[in-house]
């Protein structure tokens, strides 16, 4: 297994994994739950971790984060469908699921 996105932000940790499944690439999320522990541990090390099941898969998932990450800058889009604001990275409305 290896590690290829962390991040404070859970949400954008679960898009991440949602983009990759979704190009059947198998993944596991880590410190789901730990934003409890922090003051127990550091803040950094309770944020949610995305790691790839198969090492094979890395190159691959890499590229997905990459092309996630260089849409954050565009700006947000509105649904055709529900008038819904979304995140330049999302390419399927968060409320309605309708595609961009």
């Amino acid at each position: 297994m290896k590690l290829i996105y962390t991040h404070e932000n859970g949400f954008l940790v679960n898009n991440a994994k949602n983009l990759i499944e979704a190009n059947g690439i198998e993944t596991v999320l880590k410190n789901e739950f730990s934003s409890g522990a922090v003051g127990e541990v550091s803040a950094f090390d309770a944020w949610m971790e995305l790691w790839v099941f198969n090492d094979k898969d890395l190159e691959p998932a890499l590229e997905i984060i990459a092309t996630m990450q260089s849409k954050a800058d565009d700006p947000e889009w509105h649904c055709d469908q529900c008038a819904e604001e979304n995140d330049a990275s999302f390419d399927v409305c968060w409320n309605c699921q309708s595609e961009h």
